[in-house]
């Protein structure tokens, strides 16, 4: 991970400066690094004392994030031009409003800074900090965090552990390229963050619905180039049935990426009757963030996303043939 540098964290200190007062914003459906890049910034704005708010489309579904959901709004309130004009939009861990989701309000035209770690992100603003070597958009929160307010507290800690902890799934993503993120890791061990009880949160508390429908996904599970990848789906029917809380494809990667010779895993949700959701994933070589993009999504090399229309039976050979390109 490459450190922000001195003139970023002064561009930010500036935006910062120049507004007073702040919007949010994760991306819709948040994970815990989503959640804790803006619960992280809001400490940087306590400290400045700068009011804000947080927003955020949801839905929590996941069971690790849930608690923080009464911290978000999905609705902006009224503003005036006036007060318009003074406040600022703060977008982390994605860098455009499409990907925020249904805010009930207007977040066109604010004065928008981003924060972002995604390698396809797209960004056409120079009030930005994107850097895809960062494995968490906490990981750039921690340090801006550090340089304008200092040493975190035990609270503050454990959120931005909690991000880090989440994209990185426990540091077993991270390459060869991370003594930055333990150092930075241990900084806030040494805050007071709990590395055992931050794993317990992540990890625990599964429904017993999730487990049922880790079968079915394995049931439904083929492989594809020689056993390189492996895709499995979930209707609707299947999500009616067991997946309507705490839906956890985690544990398939995971499974699959065990498996000999396996380089990618392809996860597609019917999510209504003319749209889905994908999931990709990959061991080392294979740019799945390449192959999300091509179907509106993007993300990161090894995992990443995407929401698009179609159906499973239409969308499975579409994508099959962009994987036989680089599988």
């Amino acid at each position: 991970m490459n450190l922000i540098t001195q003139e970023q964290i002064s561009k930010f200190r500036s935006f910062l400066d120049s507004h007073d007062t702040f919007i949010i914003a994760g991306h819709k459906e948040p994970d815990g690094d989503c959640v804790s890049s803006c619960i992280g910034l809001s400490f940087i704005l306590d400290a400045l004392k700068k009011p804000y708010i947080m927003l955020n489309a949801g839905p929590f579904k996941r069971n690790e994030i849930k608690k923080f959901a009464p911290k978000f709004k999905n609705s902006l309130p009224f503003m005036a031009q006036d007060d318009r004009n003074r406040c600022a939009l703060i977008i982390t861990d994605c860098s455009e409003l499409s990907r925020i989701g249904d805010i009930d309000g207007d977040l066109t035209g604010l004065s928008t800074f981003i924060i972002d770690h995604h390698k396809t992100a797209d960004v056409k603003t120079p009030d930005c900090i994107i850097d895809s070597s960062a494995p968490a958009a906490s990981c750039i929160v921690q340090q801006l965090f550090e340089a304008i307010v200092g040493k975190p507290t035990r609270e503050q800690a454990g959120i931005l552990f909690f991000g880090m902890a989440t994209d990185t799934g426990f540091f077993k993503y991270l390459t060869e390229n991370s003594a930055e993120v333990f150092r930075g890791t241990a900084r806030l061990v040494e805050s007071g963050a709990n590395p055992r009880k931050i794993y317990q949160e992540i990890t625990g508390g599964k429904q017993w619905n999730t487990r049922k429908l880790l079968g079915i996904m394995l049931e439904h599970a083929e492989r594809h180039f020689n056993g390189k990848l492996v895709t499995t789906f979930e209707t609707m029917e299947d999500t009616k049935k067991f997946g309507q809380e705490g839906r956890d494809s985690d544990a398939f990667y995971t499974l699959m990426l065990e498996v000999e010779n396996v380089e990618a895993v392809l996860f597609i949700r019917q999510e209504t009757e003319f749209s889905c959701t994908l999931g990709l994933r990959s061991r080392d070589k294979c740019d799945v963030s390449a192959i999300a993009a091509k179907f509106g999504g993007g993300g990161h090399k090894n995992a990443s996303g995407a929401s698009t229309e179609g159906k499973i039976e239409t969308l499975l050979p579409q994508i099959l043939k962009e994987f036989a390109k680089v599988l």
